[in-house]
């Protein structure tokens, strides 16, 4: 192994604090919220802005090790812990891509599943008393070990009582500071027929937009490595979670921040060094790459690949009234906490 982790063995908390700025020009869209926009807030030093929150990172540090092409984790992950969801024999999803990772309804969810029984089985001596977390950490590391980095919380009444939670250990957020709207609008245009009813997505259609600048841009990212130590896993499982965590975090890095249409990001520098310990230097995706295979190796004994189905009907989604489907929002995407 070539990574030198002792500089961690003393601290509960890696912290980075990554600058970062627009690709081109000086604008960007901020995440959004139903009823609400963009989150803007004051601060004692003055009006900053959450350009992405808690919940959508964590999905997007897990994207980053997922090879879409071939739906499966990237080759350097090949071996670790993971459940693959089909319907009718073809690939429908993975715990490395739902928001809440074992806790997916396509899991928890589907009629006469095998798999939902070993997971019973795994965790039926927590039904009462004290819930035993390195017996649930081993369960999880058996299973998916994603869930040990990104939270987790079994709400099922007959996993224990929903009383199954671990919180997120590698958790990150991108906030602006001096930021000032940038205004601006467009229209829709309908060059066939520009007056027609544009309820029925006829007519032009203007709109208002806004957009911000900022005096700084930040990737605050907090990676607990007291819970980690806490999982009582032994050295060479906290071993591999801390590297799939800045494997994660390097990934992100050194890859696509383009958030959203209008929020194309990138570091200001590709060696960023932590805030805590101070001078701890993220290592690079090679060494990450070498170093990970051998540690999934060594715990390979832990962990398995699962594949189970999902058999139900999928339900669209229901109407309102007679009128469009429900919808959530395009910018703001869930997590496990």
């Amino acid at each position: 192994m070539t990574i030198d982790l002792s500089q961690l063995d003393n601290t509960t908390r890696l912290l980075f604090s990554i600058d970062l700025q627009p690709v081109q020009g000086d604008r960007f869209q901020p995440t959004g919220f139903p009823s609400l926009g963009a989150a803007t807030y004051q601060t004692k030093e003055g009006q900053k802005l959450l350009v992405e929150s808690a919940q959508s990172m964590a999905n997007r540090l897990e994207a980053t090790v997922w090879d879409a092409v071939n739906e499966k984790p990237v080759a350097a992950l090949a071996g670790i812990s993971h459940v693959t969801i089909k319907k009718d024999g073809k690939f429908l999803t993975d715990t490395m891509l739902e928001a809440h990772r074992l806790n997916s309804p396509y899991i928890l969810e589907a009629p006469k599943s095998k798999f939902v029984e070993e997971i019973k089985k795994d965790l039926g001596v927590l039904e009462s008393g004290p819930i035993n977390r390195k017996l649930l950490a081993q369960v999880l590391l058996k299973y998916d070990v994603g869930s040990l980095l990104h939270g987790l919380f079994l709400a099922k009444s007959d996993l224990a009582g929903g009383r199954l939670r671990v919180a997120r250990a590698l958790s990150a957020f991108i906030e602006a500071s001096g930021v000032r709207v940038a205004a601006s609008g467009g229209v829709k245009n309908d060059h066939v027929n520009p007056g027609g009813d544009t309820k029925k997505g006829f007519g032009n259609v203007p709109f208002a937009r806004d957009e911000f600048t900022a005096e700084k841009i930040v990737l605050h990212v907090n990676f607990d490595l007291a819970q980690v130590c806490g999982y009582g896993l032994g050295k060479d499982a906290e071993r591999l979670i801390v590297l799939l965590g800045l494997y994660r975090l390097r990934k992100l890095v050194d890859g696509d921040l383009r958030l959203r249409t209008a929020c194309d990001l990138e570091p200001v520098t590709r060696a960023p060094k932590a805030t805590r310990p101070d001078g701890f230097e993220l290592p690079s995706l090679g060494d990450l790459e070498t170093d990970l295979r051998a540690s999934i190796e060594k715990n390979k004994s832990a962990m398995v690949q699962t594949e189970t189905s999902y058999d139900a009907k999928i339900e669209p989604a229901k109407k309102k009234n007679g009128g469009d489907s429900e919808k959530g929002s395009d910018d703001e995407t869930s997590g496990a906490d």
